[in-house]
């Protein structure tokens, strides 16, 4: 599109006129005002931002333009307008599961956790199949009332959604955070009977076996899954942790190289170039990293989307996420001692 590269090339006014261009000759495509929107608010003009929207709200946008408003309302710390536009918003939209998202994320930071666990409880009426909201419900539980609570979320959430990786993967870990590592390793010996394929299961059971088992569970790993960039990923850790330097880097790329657009990935293979690469190394992952622009990535993800983060360039959240790495290692290992 002509208007982003005017942008990107720092001409904001001519990026603006070909949007003032576009939407002159095509008034109702929405593409355009969210296209206009996004150019104002990454420019720091959250007015005009917050106008296109509004009139955008007007012409009977769609469920994406009242997400939008919301997140400019909740940057500028409006709380009362960003419910007031959730809760509209889901009038029009009760099965966006992202607006559900919102409001509950929104009482959690205000502290009404009662408020959050019955939004996130209504949602699951509406979206009985989302797993970010199963999921927001049982940390929510954990913290409120204790694992048995979360333990009986995770289990609803299981049966109405078989198969899936993600809700196996979080009761495996819930039972590890509060020190149950038989309850772990059983929970994870059932969850890979259900998804043998499932490379988010894979990589962490490489992880959680003891150190000389390692090698063996991630052979059994790469046979199930050997094109599986979590799996990659976890192998690399192994060759890196016995200082298989080489051998790490050549994996670590693989990684990258399937998933440019998970940013944990590229987290891992910075903080490896960090640590044992040159500044030559180091240069062209932060590079290549940027040039992907990843938007995935569990890690990646709860930066990069926190309220203090919006607008922060690709190389600022890498840098977050490696400190965050090293943070969640010294902590793993803490615990070991």
């Amino acid at each position: 599109m002509g208007a982003k590269e005017k942008w990107l090339a720092g001409d904001v006014p001519a990026a603006r006129a070909i949007l003032q261009e576009a939407y002159a000759a095509i008034p109702n495509s929405e593409e355009i005002w969210l296209a206009a929107f996004k150019l104002e608010f990454e420019n720091h003009e959250p007015e005009r931002a917050r106008m296109l929207l509004a009139k955008a709200r007007e012409r009977g946008g769609t469920e994406r333009v009242w997400m939008k408003s919301a997140i400019v309302e909740r940057e500028l710390g409006n709380t009362d307008e960003e419910r007031r536009l959730l809760d509209e918003g889901l009038k029009h939209f009760p099965s966006f599961f992202k607006l559900w998202l919102m409001l509950g994320q929104l009482e959690e930071r205000l502290g009404y956790l009662e408020k959050a666990k019955s939004v996130y409880e209504s949602g699951l009426k509406h979206c009985p199949n989302c797993v970010t909201l199963w999921l927001s419900l049982s940390n929510l539980e954990e913290k409120m009332n204790g694992l048995s609570k979360a333990r009986a979320v995770l289990t609803m959430a299981r049966k109405k959604n078989p198969q899936n990786p993600e809700l196996w993967l979080a009761a495996v870990r819930a039972e590890s955070r509060h020190g149950y590592k038989k309850e772990a390793d059983i929970l994870m010996a059932k969850a890979l009977q259900e998804c043998p394929n499932s490379g988010i299961l894979w990589a962490a059971s490489i992880e959680m076996v003891p150190r000389p088992q390692r090698k063996t569970k991630s052979m059994d790993a790469l046979k199930k899954c050997d094109h599986d960039p979590h799996v990659i990923a976890a192998v690399a850790k192994l060759f890196w942790h016995d200082r298989k330097v080489d051998k790490a880097r050549n994996w670590l790329n693989r990684a990258v190289t399937l998933a440019p657009d998970i940013g944990d990935f590229w987290a891992l293979y910075y903080k490896f170039e960090l640590q044992h690469g040159t500044e030559d190394n180091q240069k062209d992952v932060l590079k290549r990293c940027i040039a992907a622009e990843p938007k995935h990535g569990e890690k990646w993800q709860a930066i990069s989307k926190a309220v203090e983060n919006s607008h922060q360039p690709t190389e600022a959240i890498l840098k977050k996420v490696v400190v965050a790495l090293g943070k969640e290692e010294s902590s793993a290992e803490s615990s070991k001692h």
